[in-house]
């Protein structure tokens, strides 16, 4: 397992549509255990393969509390068939806008299908913050950020805040 560099706003590979995974075998598997060893050390509760630039429809994520034992999941080629009327507001943050948080407000229950580490298809529904992280990862592989759904005065702000550091650092 390798710890993979997470790729930070504004690099453009964070707006790029991910493609279909193709077929579920010890590459993709290994990819899955380098993205949720990347997650943990970052530490973050989510991580989608667009972020360590690599342009494939899997993210992985881990709920579970501080108090509780590690409960990783991998949800490869993902999509929501259902959402709830209700709403909830969740404060997001991302590693690729690193100490960048801000309210979202999106659908408060959703109902996904993906195939799992092994490649079986599964369905789940989910409510609460595994909701929203589902939600916030399946956006990075549309090409999407949380910060997409604020208003564009504050969007704008902290755009030009990330291409001003990476100017600083030499990374744009």
């Amino acid at each position: 397992m390798t710890k993979r560099t997470i790729i930070t706003l504004p690099d453009p590979v964070l707006r790029q549509v991910c493609a279909p995974v193709t077929a579920v075998g010890d590459d993709i598997r290994q990819l899955a255990d380098d993205m949720l060893d990347t997650m943990y050390e970052a530490p973050g509760i989510g991580l989608a393969a667009s972020q360590i630039g690599v342009l494939q429809r899997i993210f992985v994520l881990d709920v579970a509390k501080e108090d509780q034992p590690k409960a990783p999941m991998v949800f490869i080629n993902p999509e929501i068939v259902w959402s709830s009327p209700e709403l909830s507001v969740y404060q997001e943050g991302c590693l690729s806008i690193p100490e960048y948080y801000d309210d979202v407000e999106r659908p408060a229950s959703v109902r996904v299908t993906f195939q799992n580490r092994e490649g079986a298809q599964q369905e789940l529904l989910a409510d609460g913050l595994l909701a929203t992280c589902i939600q916030h990862e399946l956006d990075h592989l549309n090409g999407k950020l949380f910060i997409d759904y604020l208003s564009k005065l504050k969007r704008d702000r902290v755009v030009k805040k990330f291409q001003k550091q990476a100017r600083t650092t030499g990374k744009s």
